[in-house]
């Protein structure tokens, strides 16, 4: 290992992601209950990832470029939304009381449409895929 990667993946390991900022956010506005409740949710939100990991999604994305290159721009457009969205916001943060039934369905959310675990189930695949074929990764 190099130690570019070993400090790309510190980096990567040590900076908060979208689900802990939410969970963090739901803990602090609700309280310790929503915060657990949002952490469900966020771990619920991982497994699409991780199935289509498993069945091979990740290798057919790997495999086409056009399909990676669509999820890729699927994938800025939501993020495009969210900051367009977040731009139209009146005024300062605003505390509304939730049921944990709208916590867990936003925190799924969160993560089934976050464009990292996407890319990362591609990427586990393709250095899997390298290594079963004594490539380099």
């Amino acid at each position: 290992m190099s130690t570019a990667f070993l400090v790309t993946s510190l980096v990567v390991v040590v900076s908060p992601g979208t689900g802990v900022l939410y969970t963090l956010s739901a803990g602090l506005s609700r309280g310790r209950r929503a915060s657990v409740v949002a952490a469900f949710g966020c771990t619920l939100g991982i497994v699409p990832h991780m199935a289509a990991a498993i069945v091979g999604l990740a290798a057919l994305l790997y495999a086409s470029s056009v399909a990676f290159q669509t999820l890729k721009i699927a994938g800025v457009a939501y993020l495009l939304f969210l900051a367009w969205r977040t731009l139209r916001e009146p005024g300062t943060l605003q505390l509304d009381p939730h049921p944990s039934r709208h916590v867990v369905l936003r925190a799924i959310a969160i993560n089934v449409l976050n464009p990292n675990c996407r890319s990362s189930s591609s990427r586990s695949c393709r250095s899997s895929r390298a290594r079963s074929r004594g490539w380099s990764s």
